[in-house]
């Protein structure tokens, strides 16, 4: 069977067609390793304005038991997210968010929220929705969560 090779003249020649099929096929691994990194920073901030919002102050032993990891992990995270300018702490001082942590906050809230309502619509018990959206609102990219709020909307 004969070799056949596409017209890839306008992406300048046959090595650029095949860099340009590589970099469409990489564009959504990288996506998906930027929403990994950023998934600890959202579920901080996430956290420290849902224990602010139950209990009026946060500490890192309240993270730590949310999480259920140790208090120096939640110290050395807390520490780079305010590095961040997401969190403010101080030794023997409740966590705060800044005011961009707080805009983030609500951003990521908001898109939970979402995602486990959407969840719920298509009828998965609220105890399997609430696990689950933990793990999938980090990877729901703008237009995909857009689509699930139309779904939503009576």
């Amino acid at each position: 069977m004969p070799v056949v090779y596409f017209d890839c003249n306008t992406l300048f020649s046959l090595g650029g067609c095949l860099k340009e099929k590589v970099k469409a096929r990489s564009v959504p691994f990288a996506k998906t390793r930027n929403r990994h990194a950023n998934e600890t920073a959202e579920d901080y901030v996430e956290a420290v304005a849902e224990i602010i919002e139950e209990s009026g102050e946060c500490r890192v032993l309240d993270l730590a038991r949310h999480f259920n990891v140790s208090h120096v992990t939640v110290s050395r995270i807390v520490k780079r997210l305010q590095g961040q300018q997401l969190l403010y702490s101080q030794p023997y001082r409740p966590v705060e968010l800044t005011p961009e942590g707080a805009k983030f906050a609500k951003r990521v809230r908001e898109r939970h929220a979402v995602v486990l309502a959407f969840l719920m619509a298509l009828g998965v018990d609220k105890s399997s929705a609430q696990i689950d959206s933990e793990g999938i609102e980090h990877h729901v990219g703008p237009k995909t969560l857009a689509a699930m709020k139309r779904f939503l909307k009576p």
